[in-house]
Parts: C-alpha cells; structure tokens; sequence
C-alpha cells in the first residue's frame, strides 16, 4: 500500500482502519499521509488528535510515527488530519522545483538533474550542466520561473509504461534521489507542466502554476563535482526574502544618493574612482619615497655610494 497523497494532493482529512501498531508506529489499510521521499519531507498532522512525528515507505507499508503511543488499536477505524499549510507549502516549493528546471532547459548546456531538497526555509535544485551559472544566469532563471508562474500553465501527472517513459527525451529523471519513482515498477509516474517541463517524479504538486506564488532566487553553490546548486524560497519565506533585498537595494541607493535604477552604474563608478585614488596615492607615495632618499647623506665605501637615513610612515 502506498501514499495516494500524490494523486490526490489536495485531500486534507480522511478515514482508515488500523492494520497495524507496533508502539508508535501506525499502519493503515490507506493513507493520503506523504511519506518523506525524494528529497520532499513527511507530511504533518494528527491520527485520532495525536500528532504524527514521521511517516516514512515501508516495503509494503507506509509507517506513521506518532508522537506518543496511541490509545486506538487494530481493527478500529481512525481520522488521518493533514496540516494544510504545510502540505501546502510543499506541493507549491516541489513544483517550483520543476519550472526552475524547465526555465534551466532554456539556459544551461548539457543539463541533467542532480538532486532536490526542501527545507522550511528554502528549497534546492541541483543541476549538472556545463553552463557557468554566473550571476546574469542565475537572475535569468528567476526572471523564467516567475514569468511561468504568472502564465499560468497546467501542472498534470499520469502513469507511464516505464519502457516509454525511459525512452522519451524530454523527461528528466533523476534515480537516485526519486525514490520510488523507477523501484522495477511497470509504470513511471510523470509530472507534465503545460508547455514547460516534463520530470518523472513521485512528489505532490500544485494543478496550475499560478498557485506557487512568487519564487526569489537566492544563491548559487557547488555542492560537488560537477553540480551546481541553486536555492530559492517560495511562499511567505520568499516574500520576506524579497522584500528585504528590496529594502537593501533602496537603502544601498540612498547611501549613494543615487536611486535603484542607476545603482549599478553608480557602483561602478565609485569603484573606478577607488582604483584611480589608489593608484594616485601609490604613485604620490613612490614620489615621497624617492625624495627622502635623495635627501639622505651619501657616504662612500671604496666604489660604492651608500645614502644612509630613515624612512618614517612606510609600509615595508
């Protein structure tokens, strides 16, 4: 038996029978319960009011871990309660993941899919990709993925044979961090957003793309040879990730006395004119120098002229 949350993902609360307690740990006949996998984390939420701590994929099974050990059996009839935000937030964060994905297809050369993570605060995309993910990149990644997000494309998923699957060209697979995804299944289950990207994917996702919300890309890193990982927040965490750069942006302007706009050209000027000063001072410097010493007694030995004296105030 495993988790229907991904196909029915915007199930919230629902029925089962008890099949199994082994302290706390809890197995029912069905569960809408997202077991951690790939890279997205255990759903939140109550069996019969006691808080489920984990649900992890068993051979057969899906286990719910509570809290604390149960006061309900085998054979008695239980309601499983989901926490909606964060099912929620994952279902927007994991289909995030995918149109970045579909926006790298448009940048980067040779692109493969090297792994997938979210966390509370921001989420991660690993690519393997020739491509230099620099900074105009990277803010191009953001530009795509959003623009997506406001066109609106349909996110869809369906079962497909695994041989078809595997000899498509445009499905990205990743088999090492999509657990369940392949497991020597008949059928591959693949994620489709309208237009933009195809993945094969076990995850819970949103049916539309306007549903993730705006997406603030936060950094780049290299992670591991030949992986390059960018993060990014969604949600209220991408918000206020968003509107603090913004708030640093017009706070770096006023610094400047210049406005947001002009901000990088009056950088660069600044930074030009650091390097001529620097490089005045070196010169007066050299200057200084030279003329302390021509000051300097001279004193002879044999064929050899020496000036003698003390230099104050210069680094050696």
């Amino acid at each position: 038996m495993q988790t229907r949350a991904p196909e029915e993902p915007e199930v919230r609360e629902f029925s089962a029978e008890v099949v199994g307690v082994d302290d706390r740990t809890v197995t029912l006949d069905h569960t809408y319960f997202y077991a951690e996998s790939g890279g997205q984390p255990a759903d939140r939420g109550t069996l019969d009011g006691t808080r489920v701590a984990d649900v992890q994929k068993g051979e057969e099974t899906v286990r719910h871990t509570l809290a604390s050990v149960p006061e309900f059996d085998v054979g008695d009839t239980v309601t499983g309660v989901i926490d909606d935000d964060f099912r929620t937030y994952c279902m927007r964060a994991h289909t995030a993941s995918h149109v970045l994905y579909g926006a790298g297809r448009r940048l980067l050369e040779d692109l493969g899919y090297g792994g997938f993570d979210i966390s509370g605060e921001k989420v991660r995309v690993d690519f393997t990709t020739s491509t230099d993910i620099d900074d105009e990149t990277l803010v191009e990644l953001e530009r795509l993925t959003n623009r997506t997000v406001w066109d609106s494309r349909g996110v869809g998923w369906e079962a497909v044979p695994t041989e078809e699957a595997t000899a498509r060209e445009d499905v990205a697979f990743n088999t090492k961090t999509e657990e369940g995804v392949m497991d020597d299944a008949d059928t591959v289950r693949i994620v489709d957003i309208d237009g933009w990207d195809v993945a094969a994917c076990g995850g819970t996702h949103v049916s539309n793309t306007r549903e993730i919300g705006p997406v603030t890309v936060l950094d780049r890193s290299n992670p591991g040879e030949g992986l390059t990982r960018v993060e990014f927040a969604v949600g209220p965490s991408g918000i206020d990730r968003g509107a603090d750069r913004h708030r640093a942006l017009r706070e770096t302007a006023a610094a400047l006395e210049t406005n947001v706009d002009d901000l990088a050209e009056t950088a660069a000027a600044i930074r030009t004119e650091r390097d001529d000063l620097e490089a005045r001072v070196r010169d007066l410097e050299r200057a200084a120098v030279s003329d302390a010493i021509d000051d300097f007694e001279t004193v002879t030995r044999g064929d050899t002229s020496w000036r003698l004296g003390v230099l104050d105030g210069v680094d050696p």
